[in-house]
């Protein structure tokens, strides 16, 4: 007893120290004010009324969206119109309410008060009177026009039409259940690419029937002076728009790899889930880049040459595969708790590793089978992202996979000073390597019976014709693998996703008939995204990657370059004192592989100079898959068409 009230004493001790107020007492003390949550959460039920919203998009000197809205009422009091903040595709809270300027709401002809929500900026709050039927609103969607401010979405000659960055609902219910009827109003000559299809046209005005606010959020469009219409199939045609009639010159065999693409998908996944699709595609050197996935289409955006230049583009030539293969992973299937019934509710990418890393493994695949990439290129992009995961990414040694699904809402794509140690949404394409393998252990336990391909028809097929949402969580996954070849598929990716993975997952080619080597050669793939790219990637040649001006845009994690006092931004003026070149730092590399003397790099940083001693004696090392053994392996069987 004695022994224990002593103990007891000596424990409180220190609690009551630690009880103490840390505030002086002299310092003024104040309390929260509380928040009060006054916009309604989302019913499934149906909205009063049908929206009118028309879209001006004729502003093209000044990138200027015009947009006016009709929102009817069935009451007075607090209307809550919200601006999309969780965007589908993007899975993070990244909708542009800073573009959204000159918002004013009326009732018949009368300005209405309103207020911006005070925590969810994304919200307005419009008093509306008794009597009024209907409230009328007026804003501008002020797109960028410089690079530093955003995606340009419209030139001179083009333009990317969102229906999610312009337009307002109303809270409080699904977005499925909201009655929309949209129109657009396009410059003179301009023609239109949408998976919509028109009720009426009458000059540049075009009305599209009513539906529901999520489909026509989900259904953008893209509309420009030179138009062309690719049909691939009964339900599958590509719109594509130029910057000039000359980007639009497809050849015969390029039409056909398109094609053999859609033939191939359909081949694997059974069900079409949409009535028609419409690949939306932009190839400008002036409007913004873009890969956004819709049930009925998808936002496709490259840089000039993609038809003119084909041999040259390979990694352009992957995005229509990836785009693709989402509508029926991540549009139709989707993540338990990536799905929400409005654009305020938060999404969780817990299964982003499914939505992205499979949609990254069938877009080579598809590529592959369909001929918009060769076999060759499509390995040689394997052994890249190979490389990246066994050398390339040690943060791989504190952050497991599923962390990286939050990547979207915590980096939103923002360049990071420490990529490789940071991590980034590594759940593409170590999600991609995951599934490689996958096919391995499938392929190889069936005896070849059974492959991904079984998996995909009983999880992704479904009823043709559905562009609706199904959701899954990870039984489901696991579940469906057993279906296909019974194994531990639970435990499997626990480790692989879940936990600090020790080893990167290259099973699936180190096991799949191929080895992992490096060249001082590189390989097709990756001079074409050099020459792309105008990048020299030196990632395990030293650890850096340069842009063509000797500026620093990244460095690995512990690397040569890391150890040398290398960071993204420098800029290399001079190696081993003569004026800097790509070439002139590759044969640096070169002279000194096999030697003990560094490589003296002379470096800015803002207005400071240093010299850094590259202390890398390995030569020049870019990876590419090596063929082993005899016959094809279960990657040759995976990549071959069906």
């Amino acid at each position: 007893m004695r022994n224990l009230r002593f103990a007891a004493l000596c424990f409180a001790a220190p609690l009551a120290i630690a009880a103490a107020s840390p505030v002086p007492p002299q310092n003024s003390r104040p309390q929260p004010v509380p928040i009060a949550d006054t916009i309604p959460v989302p019913r499934d039920t149906p909205y009063p009324g049908t929206l009118q919203l028309t879209v001006d998009a004729t502003d093209t000197a000044r990138g200027i969206f015009r947009i006016r809205e009709r929102v009817p009422v069935a009451q007075a009091g607090d209307l809550v119109l919200l601006y999309p903040e969780w965007l589908p595709g993007n899975h993070s809270d990244s909708g542009q309410i800073n573009k959204v300027a000159g918002f004013r709401p009326t009732a018949n002809g009368q300005p209405l008060k309103w207020r911006r929500d005070p925590v969810d900026v994304y919200a307005f709050h419009v008093d509306v009177p008794q009597g009024v039927s209907a409230v009328d609103v007026e804003f501008q969607y002020v797109s960028p026009t410089d690079g530093n401010q955003g995606r340009i979405v419209m030139t001179p000659d083009m333009a990317s039409i969102q229906w999610i960055a312009n337009s307002l609902y109303p809270a409080g219910y699904f977005v499925r259940q909201i009655p929309i009827q949209a129109s657009v109003i396009l410059p003179a000559g301009w023609q239109v690419g949408t998976a919509l299809r028109p009720q009426a046209q009458v000059g540049g005005r075009i009305d599209y029937p009513v539906t529901s606010y999520e489909i026509l959020m989900d259904s953008p469009l893209i509309a420009g002076r030179n138009f062309r219409n690719i049909p691939l199939t009964d339900r599958v045609s590509i719109d594509v728009i130029g910057d000039t009639p000359a980007d639009l010159e497809a050849k015969p065999d390029q039409i056909a790899a398109h094609r053999r693409l859609v033939e191939q998908a359909v081949k694997l996944f059974g069900a079409q889930h949409y009535d028609h699709y419409n690949f939306l595609l932009t190839i400008s050197d002036n409007l913004g880049g873009s890969g956004l996935e819709h049930h009925r289409s998808s936002e496709d955006g490259v840089r000039r040459g993609y038809f003119t230049e084909w041999d040259s583009v390979l990694r352009d030539r992957n995005l229509l595969p990836h785009e693709y293969s989402h509508s029926w992973d991540g549009k139709y299937r989707r993540g338990e708790d990536l799905w929400t019934p409005d654009y305020k509710t938060p999404m969780r990418g817990t299964y982003l590793w499914v939505y992205e890393g499979m949609t990254q493994f069938w877009g080579y695949v598809l590529g592959a089978r369909s001929g918009m990439l060769s076999k060759q290129d499509t390995l040689d992009a394997l052994a890249a992202t190979a490389a990246a995961y066994s050398e390339g990414t040690p943060g791989r040694a504190w952050r497991p996979l599923v962390d990286t699904t939050n990547d979207p809402a915590i980096a939103k794509r923002a360049a990071q000073p420490w990529r490789s140690w940071q991590r980034s949404e590594d759940y593409y394409s170590e999600g991609q390597l995951i599934w490689t393998d996958v096919d391995r252990i499938i392929r190889t336990r069936s005896g070849g019976r059974k492959s991904i391909d079984d998996f995909a028809r009983a999880f992704f097929g479904g009823r043709d014709g559905d562009y609706g949402e199904v959701t899954y969580n990870l039984d489901e996954v696991v579940a469906t693998l057993n279906r296909v070849q019974p194994y531990d598929w639970k435990t499997y990716l626990t480790t692989k996703v879940y936990e600090i993975a020790a080893n990167p997952p290259l099973e699936g080619l180190t096991q799949g008939g191929y080895s992992l080597v490096y060249s001082d050669q590189p390989t097709k793939w990756i001079k074409s995204g050099e020459a792309r790219g105008k990048t020299t990637d030196l990632s395990y040649s030293g650890g850096l990657s340069l842009g063509s001006d000797g500026k620093v845009s990244g460095v690995i994690w512990n690397s040569a370059a890391f150890n040398a006092g290398m960071a993204v931004g420098n800029t290399i003026l001079a190696v081993n004192g003569r004026a800097y070149s790509a070439d002139a730092l590759k044969s640096a590399i070169t002279a000194a592989k096999g030697t003990t003397a560094p490589i003296d790099l002379l470096v800015r940083s803002g207005d400071q100079f240093r010299t850094l001693r590259l202390d890398w004696h390995g030569g020049l090392r870019y990876p590419r898959l090596v063929k082993v053994g005899r016959g094809n392996g279960t990657l040759d069987q995976l990549l071959d068409p069906k």
